[in-house]
């Protein structure tokens, strides 16, 4: 690979988006750099899996249906509770991989009203990502880069508006939440068996 690197680029080595991502993998392997949670690029391959999954594969055209209409699912010979149980079981599996995450890697203790309203902006960012698996990565992008925003303005030494920037992720949430309510194309991409479709 640094061959051919090298023979990409001769003079000037390596670019700089390819140094860059050299600097991320030490930091994640414990050298000197950016540290980033394996956690993230176990998220960003599960959203691939599950935008490619489901409309790809036997089994997530099994789950598709039974998650759109029930009565559709019973009618082609599939046991209803045999995909919900499992599906809801991972589901609950990766909300639970979340928690841990929450109270022992993101501030390394555990306290009361740790997730601090997090459940509420999960389901907002659902909501917003139209149950889209891409798009939900996105999302948390985006709620994870507004609640940021406020140790990292207070780090380079901005303190003015410091609450304002804390609550940003909370107002992100009011807005999509009212303007998703407003919206009936969220309701229309919602799994049919939703009872917010019924």
């Amino acid at each position: 690979m640094g061959l051919l690197l090298r023979q990409a680029h001769p003079a000037g080595g390596a670019p700089a988006a390819i140094a860059a991502a050299r600097r991320l993998v030490r930091g994640a392997a414990g050298g000197a750099g950016l540290t980033v949670n394996p956690l993230f690029f176990m998220g960003v391959l599960l959203a691939l899996v599950l935008a490619w999954g489901p409309t790809n594969t036997r089994w997530g055209l099994i789950l598709r249906m039974t998650g759109g209409s029930a009565a559709s699912a019973r009618a082609m010979g599939v046991d209803i509770d045999l995909v919900r149980l499992p599906a809801t079981a991972a589901g609950g599996f990766l909300a639970g991989i979340g928690g841990a995450f929450l109270s022992l890697s993101s501030p390394a203790s555990w306290n009361e009203g740790l997730s601090s309203g997090q459940g509420l902006m999960a389901v907002a960012l659902v909501i917003f990502a139209r149950w889209n698996p891409l798009r939900r990565a996105w999302a948390a992008l985006l709620f994870g880069a507004t609640g940021a925003l406020g140790p990292a303005l207070q780090s380079v030494g901005i303190g003015a508006g410091y609450h304002f920037f804390n609550a940003a992720p909370y107002i992100l949430t009011l807005v999509i939440m009212v303007l998703s309510a407003r919206s009936g194309a969220a309701a229309h991409e919602a799994p049919g068996e939703l009872s917010i479709t019924k």
